[in-house]
C-alpha cells in the first residue's frame, strides 16, 4: 500500500512557509506524494460536497504551487486532487505538466483530473458545462499525443481541439507520457478510468457496494478496451485517524494508495498527526 497526503490552502491558508514545512515533513515521514485541489473561482452560495463554502477560500493554483513545492523537496511525488481538466487548454497544459516533470526530475506523477461540479465555474472559464465530459476525454487524448510526438509533429481533429503537425518539447522527464488518474464518484468516471486512465481516485460519499460496482466497472471497461485492468491504480481518501481494520478493508477492495490530510489547525499539531500516522502505517510496512 502507498500513502500520500493532501494539502488544501483553502483550509490551512496560503502561507508559503507553512506549505513548504508541511511538504518537507510529509517527505521526511516517508509519504509518497502531495496532492493539491483546484478551484478557479467561487461565488456567494457555492456548495462543495453539498456544503456551502465561503467564497473567499484561497485556493492556490495547484500547478504553480507544486512547482514551488518541488523546488523545496527531493523525492515527494506531485499530485492534483483534482485538476479541473475541462477548464484548461490541453496544449498549454501539456507544456506546463512536462515542464514541472522535467524540473522536478520526474515527480509530476500523481496527476488526477476531474470534471468539476459548479456550472458557474465552467461558465466563467467559457466552457459549456454539459460538454465537460467529452471535452475532458478529448483533452486527455491531446495531452498524450503531444507528449508522445516526435520532431515530425502530430495532428488532431476533434470536437473541441484541432491542430496539424505540432511539435512540443520538452517531453516528460525520461519518458513519453505522464500517468493520468481519473477522479470522481460516478459510473462515467469509472468508465473514463477504464478507457483512458492510469488509475481511479474515487471520491464522493458512496456506500461500499457502490464503490465495488464502480471499481468493477473501471476494470471491466479496461478489459473490454484491450487494456490490462491489473495495471490500474486505485486511490482512496481516508481520515488521518484510519484504523488497521480500515486499511485491511481497503486492501481487500483492491486499493493501492491511501491519501490522508492533517486536520489540526495548528501547523505543529498537523506535523504531529502526520508523524503518528507514518509511524503506525508507513514505518510498520517498511
Amino acid at each position: 500500500m502507498k500513502f500520500a497526503v493532501s494539502y488544501s490552502s483553502a483550509h490551512f491558508g496560503g502561507d508559503p512557509d507553512r506549505i513548504i514545512a508541511y511538504a518537507r515533513h510529509a517527505e521526511a515521514c516517508g509519504f509518497e506524494g502531495l496532492y493539491l485541489p483546484e478551484h478557479l473561482v467561487l461565488y456567494p452560495g457555492a456548495k462543495l460536497h453539498n456544503f456551502e463554502v465561503p467564497p473567499t477560500l484561497p485556493f492556490l493554483d495547484p500547478l504553480d504551487t507544486l512547482s514551488y513545492v518541488a523546488a523545496a523537496t527531493e523525492r515527494l511525488l506531485l499530485g492534483t486532487g483534482v485538476l479541473l481538466l475541462p477548464y484548461r487548454h490541453p496544449v498549454v497544459l501539456a507544456k506546463q505538466l512536462a515542464t514541472i516533470d522535467v524540473l522536478s526530475k520526474g515527480r509530476m506523477r500523481l496527476l488526477t483530473i476531474g470534471l468539476g461540479n459548479l456550472p458557474e465555474e465552467a461558465a466563467a472559464a467559457g466552457v459549456d458545462y454539459r460538454t465537460r465530459g467529452r471535452r475532458a476525454d478529448e483533452a486527455i487524448d491531446v495531452l498524450r499525443l503531444l507528449w508522445s510526438g516526435n520532431e515530425e509533429g502530430v495532428s488532431f481533429q476533434g470536437e473541441f481541439f484541432a491542430f496539424d503537425n505540432l511539435v512540443q518539447f520538452p517531453k516528460p522527464y525520461q519518458d513519453t507520457t505522464l500517468p493520468i488518474h481519473i477522479g470522481g464518484s460516478s459510473p462515467a468516471a469509472a468508465r473514463r478510468t477504464g478507457l483512458r486512465g492510469d488509475g481511479y481516485f474515487a471520491g464522493g460519499a458512496l456506500v461500499p457496494q457502490e464503490r465495488a460496482v464502480q471499481w468493477k466497472l473501471a476494470r471491466a471497461t479496461a478489459e473490454d478496451a484491450g487494456r490490462n485492468p491489473d495495471s490500474l491504480e486505485y486511490t482512496r481518501w481516508s481520515g488521518i485517524d484510519m484504523t488497521d481494520e480500515r486499511l485491511e478493508a481497503f486492501a481487500a477492495q483492491g486499493v493501492t494508495r491511501v491519501v490522508v490530510s492533517a486536520t489540526a489547525p495548528d501547523p505543529d499539531e498537523q506535523h504531529d498527526e502526520l508523524s503518528r500516522f507514518a509511524e503506525h502505517f508507513i514505518h510498520q510496512e517498511s
